[in-house]
């Protein structure tokens, strides 16, 4: 007999998600932020995070580097471990959407095959959400230094230069950083997520308050 006959799930007897949507007064979503390193994901995903948190909303943001500081401290960068990676994130994901809140994904999510195993644990759940900014551009900013390590042979299969990265084909939205602020970044992907919200309506003292 397998290990999987001993498996016995019993999500039927829980709290249903609707129960739980109903009592936040929201429907739960996941916004799944790709792009390169250093487009701007996760601080589009704070600023995000702390507009919804100031309309009431009921939020959590997944990040790559908390991700894997955490409960994917055991993964590397090879493309068996990429999979997993984006495979755990994805259906821990799913889990906090059946707590009926919104989660915020910030992942590189560099190729199709990878955009598709989250597709196919989220569904119609996932909003994806491309941030597009040109490499030079990251390049420029490149606040952690990655990628003059990366030019430099110190970091091998890093996505921009010496891995590939695969622009998502069908995204239901897609936000252009290069040459604007990251505020004008924020305000457009908050105006997709909101839409009754006016583009001018998002208040920039979540950045000052946040120091983002």
């Amino acid at each position: 007999m397998s290990e999987a006959n001993n498996i016995h799930p019993i999500f039927e007897r829980l709290l249903s998600r609707q129960d739980r949507e109903k009592q936040l007064g929201q429907k739960a979503k996941a916004i799944w932020l790709m792009g390169l390193s250093g487009s701007g994901k996760s601080t589009i995903a704070k600023g995000l995070e702390n507009e919804l948190y100031l309309r009431k909303y009921h939020t959590f943001v997944l990040d790559g580097d908390n991700i894997r500081s955490g409960i994917n401290s055991n993964l590397s960068f090879s493309e068996a471990d990429r999979r997993e990676n984006i495979r755990r994130v994805a259906e821990t994901a799913k889990l906090m959407l059946e707590s009926g809140i919104v989660v915020i994904c910030c992942f590189i999510t560099p190729t199709h095959e990878l955009q598709q195993i989250m597709l196919n644990i989220l569904g119609e759940d996932a909003l994806v959400v491309y941030v597009n900014t040109t490499i030079e551009e990251c390049e420029k900013r490149d606040v952690k230094g990655l990628y003059a390590k990366a030019r430099a042979g110190e970091i091998k299969d890093f996505t921009g230069i010496s891995a590939p990265f695969e622009a998502p084909l069908n995204p239901a939205f897609e936000v252009h950083t290069t040459g604007q602020s990251i505020f004008d970044s924020f305000n457009e992907v908050l105006h997709f997520v909101l839409p009754e919200i006016k583009l001018e309506d998002a208040s920039p003292t979540v950045y000052e308050q946040f120091n983002i």
